[in-house]
């Protein structure tokens, strides 16, 4: 197992990070060397030349005022310094035989015969003259004096060489610790820079024994990775509410369906042990439709219910008139209305437009308008369905002067299945105000309510003013 883990160690990113990091660090290290190496030995090599000409210049006024007297004399002088760099100096005649020559023991490895039988060509001339015991060289710069006699005057690369080669000795000694500086700075970077991806693979194996809560820590650097574990954590979060969504929906459903389908199951065992016939037998079978309508009608709400909450309910938006939609659902109940002595009044502006799903719209309204109808006062009341724009988007509300809401019990009335201790005599699932708050979530609103027992209630919806695509804008 140990073996193939080393075996795998070359396939992983961190290991092909850290390889390409150390590599490009090392070639950039070699690259500095080389251009630093360059310009120093340029520079040396500037500073000789410059030297040499300098002596040149000198020498050529000493002569011109004493000829070779003059030099010797100089020379002389010179020597009581004791020069570390002295300099070599040659004067030929116009045949290039040698009148005058300094030749220091730092020249013991050259051949100046060299020097007489390459004659100059040109009134200035560089040349070099290499050693033949080392890979020291000589720099010599000719000059042509005024009386045709030719000035020759160089300097060694001893000392150059010197610094140079001091200089690669300290970067042998230093290259080592720049490969492992490398290596380790590569290996940190990787580290650092694959931890939100060994985070994500973390969370991952979390979710995957069944821990759904695990979500990926954010590195808060702002940069792709850190988007990354964004949209990871967002699409965590959207499969857990999917999750507990279904869940929520199969325990309502498995709770809630015994009772209709244990008065299903009740009729028909009545029925097969009264050998039921004629009018009797379709009665039976009618309430058994009846039974089987509930429950198709709960599982239908439940489902929208749980597509709505969890955002995978399907909305065709479109253009509408927020009064022509309040009318058409106070339309729908009003022989309803009239046979309990209610009247439903229209309250909103005649030009105010939303875009938001009819039919969905229908439902919620729909909902609010029939439990407003059934808990109104008895003997009659009054129902206003109004509308208005505000700052921020639409208010619709539905407002009922009827039996009203317990405190107790505001709070529960979303939940799904629950009947309060009043409602438990009226017709009903107990779904309608959870679908009602669904849907208005699925349309990007909020739904509150306020109430007081014995003088009504008001449910208010805020709508916010999108397109037809949803997406939510600052105004009309």
């Amino acid at each position: 197992m140990f073996s193939k883990d080393l075996h795998n160690i070359p396939k992983t990113i961190s290991f092909r990070l850290t390889a390409w990091y150390s590599i490009i660090f090392i070639l950039v290290s070699f690259l500095l060397f080389g251009i630093a190496y360059f310009l120093l030995s340029s520079t040396l090599e500037k500073h000789n030349r410059e030297a040499i000409q300098v002596k040149v210049k000198e020498l050529a006024l000493l002569y011109a005022k004493g000829g070779i007297p003059a030099l010797e004399k100089e020379i002389t002088a010179v020597k009581k310094f004791q020069q570390k760099k002295p300099f070599f100096i040659r004067i030929a005649d116009a045949e290039n035989r040698t009148l005058f020559l300094r030749l220091g023991y730092q020249w013991a490895g050259f051949d100046i015969k060299t020097l007489e039988k390459s004659p100059p060509s040109k009134r200035h001339q560089w040349m070099i003259l290499r050693s033949t015991e080392d890979e020291n060289a000589l720099q010599i710069e000719t000059f042509q004096l005024p009386d045709h006699r030719w000035l020759q005057v160089g300097q060694t690369s001893g000392e150059r060489e010197k610094l140079l080669d001091r200089f690669r000795e300290i970067f042998a000694a230093v290259i080592v610790p720049l490969v492992l500086l490398g290596f380790a700075g590569g290996a940190f970077l990787a580290f650092r820079a694959l931890r939100p991806i060994r985070a994500l693979i973390h969370t991952v194996h979390s979710v995957e024994t069944g821990d759904m809560t695990a979500r990926v820590p954010a590195p808060g650097t702002g940069d792709e990775l850190d988007e990354l574990v964004r949209l990871f954590n967002g699409m965590l979060e959207k499969i857990e509410t999917l999750i507990l969504g279904m869940k929520g929906a199969l325990d309502n459903v498995a709770h809630d369906l015994r009772t209709p389908m244990t008065r299903l199951r009740g009729i028909a065992e009545i029925a097969l042990q009264s050998d039921l016939q004629g009018d009797a037998c379709r009665e039976t079978l009618g309430r058994c439709i009846e039974e089987c309508d509930q429950i198709l009608t709960m599982l239908n709400t439940l489902m929208d219910i749980s597509e709505a909450e969890t955002g995978t309910m399907k909305l065709d938006r479109d253009e509408v008139n927020v009064r022509d939609l309040l009318a058409s659902t106070a339309d729908l109940y009003a022989y309803v209305a009239e046979d309990e002595g209610i009247t439903i009044r229209v309250q909103a502006p005649p030009d105010l437009n939303i875009s938001v799903d009819p039919t969905r719209m229908d439902q919620v309204l729909a909902n609010l308008l029939d439990n407003a109808i059934k808990y109104s006062r008895e003997g009659g009341g009054e129902i206003v369905m109004a509308a208005e724009k505000d700052p921020e988007g639409i208010s619709l509300s539905v407002t009922d002067n009827g039996m009203g809401i317990p405190e107790e019990e505001r709070a529960r009335i979303w939940d799904r299945l629950y009947r309060g201790d009043r409602s438990r005599h009226q017709r009903g699932l107990g779904l309608g105000l959870s679908l009602v708050r669904a849907v208005v979530k699925a349309h990007g609103g909020s739904i509150t309510v306020e109430s007081e027992p014995g003088k009504g209630s008001t449910f208010s919806i805020h709508l916010p003013v999108t397109d037809q695509s949803g997406t939510i804008s600052k105004g009309r």
